[in-house]
């Protein structure tokens, strides 16, 4: 009776071992969303209300414009591996000082059949940790948000850093933890879609003209899964093959 027990405690603490050890399992990879080197990926940037936009009537210094400036790439991040190396750049100024900021959205068309863009979210890979961005200041006052879409379809803002240095830099936030990844039902994990990369002004700050320029987003993500019998019935292909309808990502 004495031996039963003990083999039923025995076959307990093994089994419970099994379940820490597939929760605390993990594969941490660092993947690159947007190095701005493939010209077939399409970003817009657009500004407030006080963007100082040429129209014919009206001329300045610093009018706004936005290009993928090729050959160019943050030295202390090395050459990319690519025949077309290039970094996302824009000219600004606002015609009053403020919380002014300018938007850099990735989009599968700049002009989609309502004459508007047609947003293109970048998906994230796993249980992303943490977000990080090659970003050059002029040593303004300024910062940088980005926002994220969850599953449910909510935007989440938060702060990756503030611009006030000059040159390249590389900036990293840690994602909040109330951002949903994960469910508890099969599959458990839910994707995040990078939506945009926010520049901000400050009211005391100078916006009479400026330059910034970005490079490869990247981010620290987990993208092991646990493995269990009957594992591709769940899989999104599988799914829309067989009932014909999208799989919740």
């Amino acid at each position: 009776m004495r031996r039963g027990i003990v083999v039923s405690i025995l076959l307990v603490l093994v089994l419970a071992g099994g379940v820490v050890a597939d929760e605390a399992t993990t594969n941490w990879q660092a993947l690159i969303l947007e190095d701005f080197d493939d010209p077939d990926s399409r970003w817009i940037v657009r500004g407030g209300k006080y963007l100082a936009v040429e129209d014919g009537e009206r001329n300045y210094e610093f009018p706004f414009d936005y290009q993928i400036v090729s050959d160019v790439w943050p030295e202390a991040m090395g050459r990319p591996d690519s025949d077309t190396p290039g970094v996302l750049g824009v000219q600004a100024s606002f015609t009053r000082r403020g919380y002014n900021y300018l938007e850099f959205i990735p989009v599968e068309a700049e002009d989609g059949p309502d004459g508007e863009p047609i947003p293109r979210g970048i998906s994230i890979p796993g249980r992303p940790a943490t977000i990080d961005l090659w970003a050059w200041g002029a040593n303004y006052n300024y910062y940088l948000e980005v926002q994220v879409r969850d599953h449910r379809g909510v935007v989440h803002t938060f702060k990756i850093d503030d611009m006030g240095y000059g040159g390249w830099r590389n900036l990293e936030a840690r994602i909040p933890n109330y951002i949903p990844r994960a469910v508890r039902f099969v599959p458990q994990r839910r994707v995040l879609e990078l939506v945009k990369i926010v520049l901000w002004t400050r009211p005391d700050e100078a916006v009479d003209g400026f330059h910034f320029y970005l490079d490869q987003i990247k981010v620290l993500t987990d993208v092991f899964e646990s493995s269990f019998d009957g594992e591709g019935l769940a899989d999104p292909d599988f799914v829309q093959q067989t009932w014909d309808a999208e799989q919740r990502q």
